[in-house]
């Protein structure tokens, strides 16, 4: 028996229409989410569903959108189906444009998947998650919430013993180098934003949920291009399209691989377009070093700017003391 199926004239056999327009018309308390008016600051009575605005223009025009495109059936595997923002490839558009561009002559690109397996970066995740019941002593723990602006801010209300600290970096050292470049990989909306651990913070636990990333002694570019070269919008851009959310939490899981960045063909041009970030981080760290200096020339001090200076703190010895 043959049944007559009603095929609309917007349809494509063997491929799917998905929208990664950022609005669907609720907010994420699962109320209405209206356009805002940009001049006064307020809400206006128009919903912003901006899903349905490339739902109508398929059905109307049968046409996509900026937001909008036909995949593949075969492109949808199990991992990917439910997340649309993963097929949004503007990003990548915008990124092979700029490397085509007369400023970029001498580059080539390479995704961070590509360096990684040919061991010119080497990458790591953090140590792991020490439960709050093991956060005293005096080796930092650092959190993904303690990367900010570009530094690694030490809390110092958040600290392991030696003993847990060694645990979790299964030895004696953190492996961790100064001007390694961190980033949250996980239950944070800086992922794709990188801060640089300065010398003298070697020292250091850091959560599961941060991906450390070191230039090879060996490459043709050191830390500092890698760190120009994840600055830049067109690469910091990827990163939106493969951040998924996972029991409500932001996670990139090993899709951080798939970021593509400008490849500098020779080592001198690497140096010259990195140098004003070398030069801001080198003139950065001659400051910290003589700032620390004055610090351990005095115990009146408590600023926490590395691992170094992280001694425990005796508070009720030191009041009881000064108590004739």
């Amino acid at each position: 028996m043959n049944v007559m199926v009603h095929r609309p004239k917007w349809f494509r056999n063997g491929y799917v229409f998905v929208s990664y327009a950022p609005t669907v018309g609720i907010n994420k308390d699962g109320e209405e989410l209206y356009v805002v008016d940009p001049e006064t600051g307020t809400r206006t009575g128009v919903i912003d569903d901006r899903v349905l605005e490339d739902v109508h223009t398929l059905i109307d025009e049968a046409s996509t959108t900026s937001t909008s495109r036909w995949v593949e059936n075969k492109a949808l595997n199990p991992g990917l189906m439910a997340v649309p923002v993963y097929f949004d490839d503007r990003s990548n558009s915008h990124f092979e444009q700029l490397i085509t561009e007369p400023e970029f002559d001498g580059f080539e690109s390479a995704t961070l998947g590509e360096l990684i397996d040919s061991r010119q970066i080497l990458a790591r995740p953090g140590h792991g998650s020490p439960s709050a019941d093991l956060r005293t002593g005096t080796v930092p723990y650092i959190k993904v919430s303690d990367l900010r602006a570009g530094q690694v801010n030490i809390n110092p209300t958040n600290r392991v013993s030696e003993v847990v600290a060694q645990r979790f970096w299964k030895g004696g050292e953190s492996g961790l180098s100064a001007y390694d470049l961190l980033t949250p990989i996980r239950t944070s909306k800086n992922i794709g934003d990188f801060a640089v651990l300065m010398p003298g913070q070697e020292r250091l636990v850091l959560t599961k949920e941060i991906l450390v990333l070191h230039a090879a002694d060996d490459a043709l570019f050191d830390n500092f291009y890698l760190l120009w070269a994840m600055s830049l919008r067109v690469v910091r851009r990827q990163w939106d399209r493969i951040v998924f959310m996972q029991t409500n939490r932001e996670d990139v899981g090993s899709r951080y691989r798939q970021i593509r960045i400008p490849l500098a063909k020779t080592k001198e041009l690497a140096d010259t377009v990195s140098a004003p970030f070398r030069d801001y981080y080198l003139g950065v760290q001659e400051l910290r070093g003589k700032f620390l200096e004055h610090l351990s020339e005095s115990d009146k001090y408590h600023i926490f700017l590395s691992s170094a200076e992280a001694v425990e703190e005796e508070l009720e010895t030191e009041l009881d003391s000064s108590v004739e």
